[in-house]
């Protein structure tokens, strides 16, 4: 009987082809899996993974009626058998995935079995049968063998691999200078020479110099000697002592490429300093190997966040963790904040059934669809129960990896599609920007923080004013370091500091000292007059200067706070501000209430066209080839004045960290015209969407509503097919004058997202809430109750309106 049902489908079977993805590691619309006790259901039609409770709902939409169901089951290898045979090999930078780090590889086997299940009446057919119609047979088969939507994604951010790791050749192998100072290097017994390091040795390829790397985020590591020289000598590659091999290889990391790289040169660069490869063996752990250990350890690690209260585990509703999938503890930490938010709860956990009802075609290419699935996943409490008091190895596999969603987010943007860190403030502001763009039909849940900047403008010379609004999403704020209410402790630290080094010592941690600030010095920062060069009055034709000030004229739901703590040394150098910030449970903001013209004010005339600004065009070119971004550029050379290089590199380098740094220039005092802001699509893209048989109206309106990213329209036009043929009246093509919420101006302080490390793109992010008036750490896939918040150190701050 089960084979005559299965039959009556076999027009809709389908065999995999190259391409499609096959997801059948995760249930595309919750967190289940074959690790779950009712396994997972893979469509033989269109490949897509579903959990027991969404395969029959997605049945009723799409008759899809034939599934391989997936089972695997963990059984415990008997102690007098565990450790026995060989280690398994680990070929991929991850853990709890295939070819990873599997933290109980030696204790447990994994089982999977395998059944046909027809719908609706769940028929279940044995596999292997030997009675298969041919087509279900190779369909199966080929499931199988392939590889896993997210496998196949990992592959693509090629960052989380090593075996096969592709090295781009580095621009300096086929020219390196090689100084002929008679140095050789020895075999072993290598030192620092600046300091006594031993491990983690790196031979600068040009002068024979011997030293130490960087610091690791775990504290391990070295000085980073070998950087600063150089910073001090621009002799741009080094090869790691220990890594070298008979075959040749090695770690081999260009500075002036900042990356890994590869050297075909390699032997006879090493031959220049004495070293025989042949005669190599390898004694050190190579940096991948090295940054697997750390994420080996990394629970150990992270555990000592609040080393010095013990850490109760909390489970259940609200309180399930989110799993590190290889430095997306940003992302992590990001979500965690948001669904705290009424409004994100509203928009996708309670209205996720017509959320999913809408979506039954693409749902892992939806953004709804997986903000949904996420949000269910961190509140439903399905995927955090409590561990039995019997073990602690259910409480090894608490948490919900994000899979899909960092996919789908990471697709056309290099950063957040790959398995490096990244920065937790660009991430939000990216998400908030994108989700804006998926709700235009309806309010977006991002309005909650969306807020209305004014601008007031007094020209120096007619003492008139002008004022603009723009609408922004987060408050950043200086740390004026001058405002410290311990300057006197800091500089006896940094004495006693100085002094140790001189004599080659460290000061004990614990001594550490950090300039203290107060969060009222940080907005009256913000809040202060500043002065604008180059600023067009069209009451005098001319440009002149400004005073300007900076209000806010609304005050949102909730207010994201980010402290500008990553800036640039003197000598550019990128360095994170070690500083701590008191922030306070709660504030009142009313003195940065914007209130518009005032009486007594005489605006600034409107409808003066200035002339447009004259950029040099080498020094446009030069500035914009040594890597600053062209709108920067643009901004350097209008404020220097078409100067010289040197200038306007200066003042770019001053003003990197600046929020608008990279924003289309328009100069101050000048008014952007209203067709300036009509969207062009990328021809390149509008043509590859045309060549898919759209029209060039359907292309256009696929790429503007995703901002011109090729791939991300592909998804969005098979998923808005009824928008595509809507006609384009006024009232969708002439954007609504933007709303804003507004109220009191009491906030109190509800969450705050920290991060331990130098640079955003290393180290690790960490969320606490308030929730349910206590303070949680929610720290990947650990959720804990917080005994003391560092509130001080925190990075992003989420602060919800006082009723």
């Amino acid at each position: 009987m089960e084979l005559t049902e299965l039959t009556k489908h076999l027009d809709k079977i389908n065999v995999p082809r190259a391409g499609d993805r096959i997801y059948k590691d995760e249930c595309v619309y919750s967190f289940d899996t074959p690790d779950t006790a009712t396994g997972l259901y893979v469509s033989l039609t269109t490949f897509l993974g579903l959990g027991r409770e969404h395969v029959a709902r997605y049945y009723e939409h799409t008759g899809n009626a034939v599934y391989l169901h997936v089972k695997r089951t963990k059984k415990e290898i008997p102690s007098e058998e565990q450790g026995d045979g060989p280690e398994k090999k680990i070929t991929r930078l991850a853990i709890g995935t295939v070819g990873g780090f599997m933290p109980d590889q030696q204790k447990y086997i994994y089982e999977e079995t395998y059944q046909i299940v027809v719908l609706p009446d769940f028929l279940t057919i044995a596999y292997p049968e030997s009675d298969l119609p041919e087509k279900v047979e190779q369909s199966v088969k080929t499931i199988l063998q392939m590889e896993g939507a997210w496998a196949v994604a990992q592959v693509e951010a090629v960052a989380s691999m090593w075996d096969g790791e592709v090295r781009v050749k580095s621009k300096h192998a086929a020219n390196l200078k090689q100084l002929a100072n008679g140095k050789k290097i020895p075999p072993s017994g290598w030192k620092c020479e600046k300091c006594d390091l031993t491990q983690n040795l790196w031979l600068n390829l040009t002068d024979g110099s011997v030293l130490c790397g960087r610091k690791f985020y775990d504290g391990s590591g070295g000085n980073g000697h070998a950087e600063e020289h150089y910073r001090a000598t621009n002799y741009p590659m080094a090869v790691k002592l220990g890594t070298i091999t008979k075959g040749g290889k090695a770690d081999v990391f260009s500075y002036d490429e900042d990356d890994m790289v590869d050297d075909p040169n390699l032997t006879a660069h090493l031959a220049h300093w004495g070293i025989n490869i042949a005669q190599m063996e390898k004694t050190d752990k190579s940096m991948i190997e090295l940054e697997l250990d750390l994420n080996q350890k990394f629970g150990e690690w992270v555990s000592l966040q609040e080393a010095a209260s013990k850490l109760t585990p909390l489970y259940g509703p609200g309180y399930t963790g989110l799993t590190n999938l290889g430095n997306s503890c940003y992302l992590n930490s990001v979500m965690q904040m948001l669904f705290i938010i009424p409004d994100f709860v509203k928009r996708y956990v309670e209205r996720a059934p017509t959320i999913f009802a809408n979506n039954y075609n693409d749902p892992a290419s939806d953004i709804n669809v997986q903000m949904a699935k996420l949000g269910i996943g961190l509140l439903s409490g399905k995927y955090s129960d409590q561990p039995n008091k019997s073990g602690t190895d259910d409480e090894s596999r608490q948490g919900i990896p994000p899979r899909m969603f960092k996919v789908l987010i990471g697709r056309g943007h290099a950063g957040f599609f790959s398995n490096r860190q990244q920065d937790a403030q660009e991430f939000l502001l990216y998400l908030i920007n994108l989700l804006s763009r998926n709700n235009r039909h309806e309010v977006c849940p991002t309005e909650c923080f969306k807020f209305k900047v004014e601008e007031r403008y007094q020209c120096g010379k007619s003492n008139k004013v002008k004022y603009t609004n723009r609408p922004e999403y987060i408050l950043p704020l200086p740390i004026p370091l001058d405002a410290a209410i311990n300057k006197d402790e800091v500089a006896t630290y940094e004495a006693q500091k100085k002094e140790a080094e001189d004599k080659g010592q460290k000061l004990d941690s614990s001594t550490l000292v950090r300039p203290r600030i107060k969060l009222s010095s940080c907005l009256e920062s913000f809040s202060r007059t500043e002065i604008v060069e180059q600023f067009y009055s069209s009451a005098l034709n001319e440009k002149t200067i400004a005073h300007k000030t900076t209000r806010l004229a609304s005050f949102p739901d909730y207010l994201l706070i980010h402290l500008k703590k990553f800036t640039v040394k003197e000598d550019w150098t990128p360095i994170k501000l070690d500083v701590a910030v008191e922030m306070p449970d709660t504030v009142d903001l009313s003195f940065l209430r914007g209130n518009g013209l005032q009486s007594g004010e005489q605006l600034l005339p409107d409808g003066v066209t200035p002339p447009p600004p004259v950029y040099d065009a080498e020094l446009l070119k030069e500035l914009t080839d040594m890597g600053f971004p062209p709108n920067a550029c643009k901004r350097a050379l209008y404020f220097t004045k078409n100067q010289s290089l040197q200038a306007a590199t200066n003042w770019a380098m001053e003003h990197i960290t600046d929020s608008d740094f990279d924003e289309p220039f328009v100069p101050p005092g000048v008014d952007v015209k209203p067709d300036e802001d009509k969207f062009v699509p990328d021809q390149a893209a509008l043509e590859m969407v045309m060549s898919m048989g759209f029209t060039q109206e359907q292309a256009t309106k696929a790429l503007k509503a995703t901002n011109n990213n090729l791939e991300r329209a592909a998804d969005w036009i098979f998923s808005h097919q009824a928008e595509l043929d809507s006609p384009e009246t006024e009232s969708n093509t002439t954007p609504p004058k933007e709303s804003f919420r507004d109220g009191n101006s009491q906030y109190k302080l509800v969450g705050f997202i920290s991060h331990m490390g130098t640079s955003t793109m290393v180290g690790h992010y960490v969320c606490h809430l308030l929730k349910e008036d206590r303070w949680v750490i929610f720290n990947d896939e650990k959720v804990a109750l917080s005994e003391n918040p560092p509130k001080e150190l925190g990075y992003i701050y989420m602060y919800q309106r006082m009723d």
